[in-house]
């Protein structure tokens, strides 16, 4: 018995020592990691029901049913109150709450949708973008617009609209573009469109039937970059303090407005004009020579006026102009340096031995008459 256990006991050792040499071979649990914070859960789809889009809902159904003639069926899937869905509608997050769905926009543009704006368009307070243009929407706009706060950009353009100036639009907070133009609005167009308090960045009301004053505390304040009034009736003349919109404007448009005015010198203070037209108008006088400071101007036009004398050569010299059209007018001499402009109408002056000018008759009768004489405030003085 004594000789069995040795050989077991050596055995027993054995087995013990086998075991210390691997045990640092068998594979060791891993670290634990440094903790770290936990993701954030997934977000989720915003709801498309709440009260906002449920007054959506009413809005869009009330304007449907105001819609008399739909050509292009823009407005055939406005039906149930999905209303992100609807053709023409945009949906965001709401300004004010991110958490909620709002219609922050409507795009109709070119639709020749026939019909009316019903009051109920109020409702769709949180729109910034409402662009109607060529469409057949008659009546006025509602005054319910008013509560749309966060109008920025309005174009119903060429449309059936009529009735005066919707003056509600002259407290909205938010509104930088309006485009009115191609409808029958009449009566006045109010100062405060002009005014530093609205801060209109672009304003188009051209042909229509308004009434606008060009006295210095209405058109002049303006802060916008662009105003186009064409065809409209424009009381007064055109005041020294247009140089006022210097920071700000780069397009003038008063072609055929039945202006009766001198073109006032300050008029060359506006550095930054890219665009100006004032033609078809009754501008008398000379063009000024302060017009060849207008450092930006690509475009002139003062064609079928009365002005006369000679065309100062600082203008043909403006380094970034593209078109000039002095057409029209009692212009006796034009410089060489006008050649050079790419696009440029001379046609019906007094200039001598220059192609498509007047009959001498006419201008020997022009150079017999009166003299225009102008006036401190931009007006022509009529002879006694």
């Amino acid at each position: 018995m004594q000789l069995l256990s040795k050989p077991r006991t050596h055995l027993h050792l054995l087995s013990l020592f086998l075991c210390l040499l691997l045990l640092p071979c068998l594979p060791q649990p891993l670290p634990s990691p440094s903790p770290s914070p936990s993701p954030a859960p997934p977000s989720l789809p915003l709801s498309p029901f709440n009260d906002r889009l449920e007054a959506a809902y009413v809005a869009f159904q009330a304007w449907k049913h105001a819609i008399t003639d739909d050509p292009k069926n823009l407005t055939k899937d406005w039906c149930g109150p999905f209303v992100c869905n609807y053709t023409g509608v945009f949906c965001t997050a709401a300004p004010d709450d991110p958490h909620i769905l709002t219609v922050a926009g409507v795009d109709l543009n070119h639709g020749n949708i026939a019909g009316c704006l019903p009051d109920h368009l109020g409702l769709l307070a949180d729109v910034a973008l409402l662009h109607l243009n060529s469409n057949r929407f008659h009546g006025t706009l509602p005054s319910s617009m008013q509560h749309m706060r966060l109008l920025f950009e309005l174009d119903v353009s060429n449309n059936l609209l009529s009735g005066a100036f919707p003056a509600f639009l002259t407290s909205l907070p938010k509104l930088k573009f309006l485009d009115l133009r191609f409808n029958n609005f009449d009566g006045e167009l109010p100062d405060a469109v002009f005014g530093r308090q609205l801060g209109l960045d672009a304003l188009f009301a051209n042909n229509n039937r308004f009434n606008v004053s060009l006295s210095s505390q209405s058109l002049t304040n303006s802060t916008a970059s662009v105003i186009v009034l064409a065809n409209t009736r424009l009381a007064g003349c055109l005041p020294p303090s247009i140089g006022d919109m210097a920071d700000t404007l780069v397009e003038l448009i008063l072609l055929n407005t039945s202006i009766s005015s001198c073109i006032p010198p300050e008029i060359g203070k506006l550095k930054k004009l890219k665009v100006l037209d004032l033609s078809h108008n009754d501008l008398a006088g000379e063009l000024p020579d302060s017009i060849g400071d207008m450092e930006s101007l690509e475009v002139l036009n003062v064609g079928y006026n009365m002005l006369a004398g000679e065309v100062p050569e600082a203008i043909c010299e403006l380094p970034r102009l593209k078109n000039l059209t002095i057409a029209g007018n009692y212009f006796c001499d034009e410089p060489v340096s006008c050649l050079h402009v790419p696009l440029r109408d001379d046609r019906m002056n007094c200039i001598p031995d220059w192609p498509h000018q007047r009959s001498p008759e006419e201008c020997i009768a022009f150079a017999h008459s009166p003299p225009a004489h102008c006036g401190a405030d931009g007006c022509i003085i009529l002879p006694p």
